[in-house]
């Protein structure tokens, strides 16, 4: 314990002047790699969910919980990704990520919302809330493709 206590101290000042905010850039690049990997897993944990309200699967309600947690968390990571810095990079945002910011603040809040009424109700093992959240975070998801995501 106290080798590894010695070891962070000494990484610690072997950085000496070099600033926080330094170490916390992240490129452009790997800002936009992170939010489509947010992406994928949100797309990873709804379509089970999905899978359910159309009945292509039977319901499970554990399974619904745990989809649903990790949505809402995930719902809530994708947005610092998408820095102006990120504006050049290969992706399939459209400009107006960039240039109607509030409108775009507006559709992660909604997502986020969304998503936390359907993690509330899947916790609480309320098929019925589920049913009745699931189609505010579908909607949600859409509407932010439809105005913020090249087909």
């Amino acid at each position: 314990m106290r080798t590894k206590l010695l070891a962070a101290a000494v990484a610690v000042a072997a950085l000496g002047g070099a600033s926080l905010e330094a170490l916390a850039q992240t490129k452009p690049d790997v800002m936009v790699a992170q939010r489509q990997a947010v992406m994928k897993l949100q797309g990873k944990y709804l379509g089970p969910i999905g899978a359910m309200m159309k009945g292509a699967a039977p319901y499970n309600a554990d399974v619904v919980a745990l989809n649903a947690t990790f949505l809402e968390n995930l719902a809530r990571m994708p947005w610092d990704g998408f820095d102006p810095s990120t504006k050049g990079e290969k992706s399939k945002a459209k400009p107006e990520v960039f240039t109607d910011t509030a409108k775009f603040k507006a559709a992660a809040d909604t997502l986020e919302a969304e998503t936390a009424k359907l993690g509330a109700a899947a916790r609480a093992k309320n098929e019925a809330g589920v049913r009745a959240a699931f189609g505010g975070v579908a909607k949600a998801c859409g509407s932010c493709h439809d105005g913020f995501r090249e087909k």
